[in-house]
């Protein structure tokens, strides 16, 4: 990276900063998403399927090689759901589970079960369910581009303190290094996330001049 890139990311104003930071923690690596949580958006979709006895609003969430086997789970799961209320309970719970599972797959993430209602989801994701349920942007803008502006700050001041004594000692210059380092690869991962394109309407990766970014 180079110094004029580094320079550039530790200036950023304010809002700048706080996109990429947002654009940083909402990268796959970072989310810890609800889609696995009784009250995350799959199983409120599976419910209202199952009520329905229809399987569309759930095959949003699975790839389209993944169908058949959503299909067939929500057959049973209807089946069964007609036996009495201990069997539609457990019916249901099965289907869940297989959703979640063959979604969790298609993110390329493991499935470790269904989590319980209430169980603390990252604020980046909670933020981004809230902001597409109101309509409004700008709490979540705000909320991470502050997050952004403070790790850079804190990182920049870290390095510059430790570079006015890096000459002193061997051991003053590695601490020097190791601040530097940790702020470089910091503003990269935030420049270079803000960089990437935004996934097109199946899912894919868009074309890297649809955004005016090459990947």
């Amino acid at each position: 990276m180079s110094a004029r890139a580094i320079r550039y990311a530790i200036h950023l104003r304010p809002t700048r900063a706080w996109l990429l930071a947002g654009l940083a923690l909402l990268a796959p690596s970072r989310v810890l998403a609800h889609c696995d949580t009784l009250d995350g958006p799959v199983v409120k979709d599976a419910r209202a399927a199952l009520e329905a006895g229809d399987v569309t609003p759930v095959l949003k969430w699975v790839e389209v090689d993944k169908e058949p086997e959503v299909r067939e789970a929500f057959r049973h799961a209807l089946a069964v759901r007609a036996l009495g209320p201990d069997a539609r309970a457990l019916a249901d719970r099965f289907f869940f589970e297989t959703l979640v599972r063959v979604h969790r797959e298609g993110e390329g993430a493991p499935y470790t079960g269904l989590k319980p209602a209430g169980t603390p989801v990252d604020p980046a994701v909670a933020g981004t369910d809230k902001a597409l349920e109101t309509g409004d942007i700008d709490s979540l803008v705000r909320a991470i581009a502050a997050a952004a502006d403070q790790g850079l700050r804190t990182r920049f001041a870290r390095a510059a303190e430790t570079r006015r004594h890096a000459d002193e000692s061997v051991e003053k210059g590695r601490s020097y290094v190791a601040a530097y380092v940790d702020l470089a690869h910091y503003a990269e991962r935030l420049l270079q996330t803000a960089a990437a394109p935004a996934a097109a309407h199946d899912g894919s990766p868009a074309p890297a001049h649809a955004e005016g970014h090459v990947h």
